[in-house]
């Protein structure tokens, strides 16, 4: 227990403060297409507003309980450690959106606003912190291959693909012929988005709280006997009653009887000593 507590120590002042950091940093980092020079692209407010619905999201599926964060019985170093822990969580979620964003178009404001549909949604949806952290593993999974997979093929430089002729006309009618101007982008910025996601997410693991050590649920195993129990004729259903009341008779008989003989080999230890 003692090592326990020392790792959760461990990792609420050291290691989620390094993850959520390190994805702040990272999430807006970009690379050049032209001159492979490293580009930080400033969060727009769309993810700031994201941010803000995705935490409201972890206080009600209770990924992350205030009283056990930021508390009066706590001392004022710790309340304050935590508290900048929770920012550092908020500015990584803003730059996560950032980084599977793109950088302009319609694209931009179509996945913005699938992703504020979507968080809206859930503030109204009944769910667990394990069911809120699959979801937006999935999410940020989908949003990923859509803009470093699927965009970025049909931005390739070099002649017009497939993919590109069939987006072009699909949208044709709504940006005039255009898909709105891209940034240039390396490939590379694709695998530090999914760096930054996947430190991401691994921090959001370790905020899952942990399961209190409990006795195993047996109900199900209650509630199977209880369907075999009624399954049963009535002499059947006699000698159970019957082999239940002895096996409990036995239990409420052996158990004064026990407490007497520790409580006589406590005496004879004593006078033993004396």
């Amino acid at each position: 227990m003692h090592r326990r507590g020392q790792n959760q120590i461990l990792v609420r002042f050291l290691v989620l403060p390094t993850l959520f950091l390190t994805v702040a940093l990272l999430g807006g980092l970009r690379v050049g297409g032209a001159t492979g020079a490293f580009l930080f692209i400033a969060p727009p407010l769309v993810t700031l507003l994201l941010a803000v619905l995705l935490m409201l999201l972890f206080l009600r599926g209770r990924l992350l309980e205030l009283s056990r964060w930021l508390s009066g019985e706590h001392p004022p170093l710790t309340n304050v450690a935590h508290a900048l822990t929770l920012a550092a969580l908020f500015f990584a979620s803003a730059q996560a959106f950032n980084s599977v964003l793109p950088e302009r178009g319609l694209f931009r404001w179509m996945l913005g606003c699938f992703f504020l549909w979507t968080l809206w949604n859930n503030l109204f949806s009944a769910f667990d912190a394990r069911r809120l952290l699959r979801s937006l593993a999935a999410l940020f999974g989908a949003a990923f291959v859509l803009n470093h997979l699927l965009l970025a093929s049909l931005y390739a430089p070099g002649d017009a693909g497939w993919l590109k002729q069939i987006a072009g006309a699909l949208v044709e009618g709504v940006t005039k012929g255009t898909l709105g101007a891209q940034e240039k982008i390396a490939p590379a910025t694709g695998y530090i988005s999914f760096f930054t996601l996947a430190l991401y997410v691994g921090g959001l693991m370790l905020l899952l709280p942990s399961a209190p050590d409990a006795e195993p649920d047996r109900r199900p195993a209650a509630q199977g006997f209880l369907t075999e129990y009624q399954q049963l004729s009535q002499s059947e259903r006699a000698l159970v009653r019957d082999a239940l009341l002895r096996a409990e008779q036995k239990q409420l008989n052996s158990t004064p009887r026990e407490q007497t003989e520790t409580i006589e080999a406590e005496i004879v230890a004593e006078k033993s000593d004396g």
